[in-house]
């Protein structure tokens, strides 16, 4: 890529701010304005991709609606609304939503934006885990019993006396299958009875006529001897305990893909220390406290709520806010984000921020979003998951077809195959029996419908990006959706603004040269004792140096300004100056004028300071670059990524910066306008998807135009910015973090979708009886279940790799 310089634009400048004003430029076309706050929806009931088409479905068929994703991994829907029904109170806008979703059988509730974050504990106790254990154990209980009675008829001297009798009759075993079914598989009949009637079948649908259409076949078998139907009430049993249990280990692996969200909740303590009057401090829900209260903070606490030091000096924690390793000096005026960890001292903070509007909260509510964004790839697979249950269906169909009106007769040798080893006519090693074409066919069809599993493709991408946000935000990284994570792993080009974003975005004290005869000291706090008096933009930069010195200010009198020139004033009955060496010191030699030429050069604002006419020395003034740009740049370029450097500030202060980087002159642009700087990212796009770094404030138009907007700033301002991805915290090295991170995601989505439809178009050829007339290799349908739940639960653990510690350490290094 080439960012070629631009004739200079004269009035432009980029330090401390471009005095250009920024014009809104036309929205990229993947840049949506939202005017109205999208709903989060949670959603339960939702067991399979099917389920995830069906919601969408639903959701985008309802008056108002412009946009849905719904994320089957954390079971919540993202809604974008129309504009026009910004009037309408939120529960107005989100109740016709929820009574056509309970027509699908699907529960969904809003998610409001203003509630207290919800604690680890309470989080925990609102999934379902109870009632699938539950289910569980019912459905465990039910099998071990048939099973036993299975193994009697296997081998009849096992069980004795009328006991076993009972355990071996099958109007027993139908009995039992009669509970599993009306007991924990009740909710899987419904949902797929009620997902099908609605045109949209779903897991539970192929599940429930596999179950179904066994223990119906049965019925009839016990019903009427005569029909020759074979009897295998064991098998609905079997099925419905190895759904539910793969469908239970399958929860609990979700729930490690959203440990990092419940982390960040735990961040934000339950309770604070309220100080009233002059009495003891006392304990309050953190919910309950409000702007202008007091709270005390003892060492080892949590911040609970954004808050402004009033008392005291500690150091603090918020390397789990920001990334940041180093801990951050709080002093009185400090302003402290919730969720940070005081080390030292006691403190006194004055609440800002109410709990629902900290910068936990907000982060908390930043990477819920995030999550229930899709990425584009996601939508592939959930087109052809929402079609592959009718798919399954048809094949199921076909199957039985063919076994039962044809298959037996031009392979005779299947249903003595099915004997071999049996022990027990009629039963095989999991319960299947095979005596006629007929029951041959029931069951292959019946384990087509359970090994297909659309779960499989519907969590092969959303279980890695969840995990990855998560992961993300732990290390101050907020991305704003899966699609965001895509556009991040596709980048060619990484483009910068440079004040803010390249530097430290403030003036910096970068050279003190005192004359001989004086010290730097002297210097020092003879300027800084000056400007204190005024609001110049070059008075802090002295007075933090003083502070960092811990030199004090000197009396000053008689301070006056004079216009282009610097500050006078009286120090000691001394006339005292600070400003131009020609109006400081008029009779300074020529060397000191070759050397504030040379600084100047470098793109330093220079003061001349003198004392009772004589010159003290030169300070040099400087927006210094941040310490961690060089490596951070010379990172990107090993990843093989284009850079450049837009801004509006002067040619030399520019040159200066990108020699210090390690930039080329092709790769500069310099006195830009905001037009200028949007031209310069289209025509980079040539090369591939571009990204703009920012400090997510004064380069909106620009983070808005680039493929990928990053921004770059503190954690309690940069969480309401709309750039796509967010750095927190003070550090650069994050962009390399957050861009590996992505290519790392997206190669974990590319495993699991290899898998999910690898799998399928292994086992469902396989389960329709392809090998059996060759090899004799059947796939019964309790082996299809145990294999169905054993794909879903793959690819979750496959997302949870990304949270590999070692790989992590070694990004941050940049290795």
């Amino acid at each position: 890529m080439s960012v070629s310089p631009v004739a200079p634009s004269a009035g432009v400048s980029d330090a401390p701010g471009e005095a250009a004003s920024p014009q809104h430029p036309q929205q990229h076309p993947q840049q949506h304005p939202q005017q109205l706050e999208p709903l989060l929806l949670d959603i339960e009931g939702m067991k399979c991709a099917g389920c995830v088409r069906a919601v969408e479905r639903r959701l985008l068929e309802q008056p108002g609606v412009r946009q849905a994703s719904v994320n089957l991994l954390t079971r919540t829907a993202w809604v974008d609304m129309d504009p026009g029904l910004a009037a309408l109170a939120p529960e107005q806008r989100s109740r016709p939503l929820e009574q056509a979703l309970a027509g699908l059988g699907f529960t969904a509730r809003p998610r409001a934006s203003d509630s207290q974050p919800l604690s680890r504990g309470e989080r925990r106790r609102e999934r379902s885990w109870w009632q699938l254990w539950r289910r569980l154990v019912v459905a465990m209980l039910l099998l071990t019993v048939s099973a036993l009675g299975h193994f009697g008829l296997v081998a009849p001297t096992l069980w004795r006396g009328p006991g076993g009798l009972v355990l071996t009759a099958e109007w027993f075993h139908a009995l039992v299958a009669t509970a599993a079914l009306l007991g924990p598989g009740r909710p899987i009949l419904v949902n797929g009875v009620r997902v099908a009637l609605a045109g949209m079948p779903s897991m539970d649908t192929l599940v429930g006529l596999g179950v179904g259409s066994a223990y119906l076949a049965s019925l009839v078998g016990l019903l009427r001897p005569q029909s020759g139907w074979p009897c295998f009430f064991n098998e609905p049993v079997m099925l419905l305990g190895f759904v539910l249990l793969g469908r239970f280990l399958e929860e609990r692996a979700r729930f490690r893909t959203g440990r990092a969200l419940e982390d960040l909740a735990g961040l934000q303590p339950d309770t604070a220390l309220l100080l009233v009057g002059e009495g003891p401090p006392r304990q309050v829900r953190v919910g309950g406290l409000r702007p202008g209260d007091r709270v005390r903070l003892l060492p080892g606490d949590r911040v609970p709520v954004d808050g402004r030091v009033l008392e005291g000096e500690s150091a603090l924690d918020v390397s789990a806010l920001t990334g940041e390793p180093l801990p951050l000096q709080a002093t009185a005026g400090s302003e402290l984000a919730a969720g940070s960890l005081n080390l030292e001292a006691p403190l006194v903070l004055e609440v800002q921020r109410s709990g629902s509007d900290s910068a936990v909260a907000r982060i908390i509510r930043l990477v819920e979003q995030a999550q229930s964004r899709k990425a584009p790839i996601q939508g592939l697979t959930d087109r052809v998951a929402g079609r592959f249950t009718l798919l399954v269906l048809g094949l199921a169909l076909a199957t039985f077809l063919f076994w039962w009106l044809w298959g037996t007769s031009l392979w005779p040798q299947v249903l003595h195959l099915q004997h071999q080893g049996s022990g027990h006519a009629g039963h095989g090693v999991f319960g299947v029996s095979a005596d006629t074409p007929f029951s041959l066919a029931l069951q292959l069809a019946i384990a087509v419908l359970v090994v297909a599993c659309p779960c499989a493709l519907g969590l092969a991408t959303p279980t890695v990006m969840t995990v990855s946000s998560g992961l993300a935000a732990r290390s101050g990284l907020l991305f704003r959706g899966g699609d965001v994570i895509e556009m991040a792993s596709r980048l060619q080009t990484v483009l910068f603004d440079k004040t803010g974003t390249l530097t430290v975005g403030r003036p910096m004290v970068t050279v003190v040269e005192p004359a001989p005869g004086a010290s730097a000291e002297q210097l020092l706090q003879v300027a800084a004792s000056l400007e204190a008096s005024t609001r110049h933009p070059l008075a802090h930069a002295l007075l933090q140096e003083v502070t960092a010195r811990r030199l004090p200010l000197l009396d000053a009198n008689d301070c006056r300004t004079e216009a282009g020139a610097g500050v006078a004033g009286t120090l000691a009955g001394q006339v005292c100056r600070v400003g131009r060496l020609s109006w400081a010191a008029a009779d300074a030699g020529a060397p000191w004028q070759q050397r504030q030429a040379a600084l100047e050069a470098g793109g330093a604002s220079v003061l001349a300071v003198a004392q009772a006419g004589r010159l003290l020395g030169l300070v040099a003034v400087q927006d210094a670059p941040r310490p961690d740009a060089e490596g951070v740049l010379a990172q990107l370029r090993q990843l093989g990524f284009r850079l450049g450097l837009l801004s509006g500030d002067r040619h030399e202060p520019v040159l200066q910066l990108a020699t210090a980087l390690g930039l080329r002159p092709d790769e500069l642009g310099w006195e830009l306008r905001p037009e200028q700087k949007l031209e310069r990212i289209v025509a980079a796009r040539s090369a591939g998807p571009v990204a703009m770094v920012g400090d997510g404030i004064n380069d909106a138009p620009a983070l808005a135009a680039a493929d990928l907007g990053i921004a770059v700033g503190t954690g309690t301002q940069i969480a309401q910015d709309s750039a796509e991805l967010v750095v927190m915290g003070d550090r650069l090295e994050g962009i390399v973090l957050a861009l590996r991170l992505a290519r790392r995601t997206m190669a974990k989505v590319r495993q699991n979708l290899v898998w999910a439809f690898g799998y399928n178009l292994i086992v469902l050829p396989i389960a329709a009886g392809v090998l059996l007339p060759g090899f004799g290799v059947l796939l019964d349908p309790p082996l299809a279940a145990l294999l169905m739940a054993l794909s879903s639960i793959t690819v979750v653990l496959n997302a949870l790799l990304l949270q590999d510690g070692r790989v992590r350490a070694s990004e941050r290094r940049g290795a």
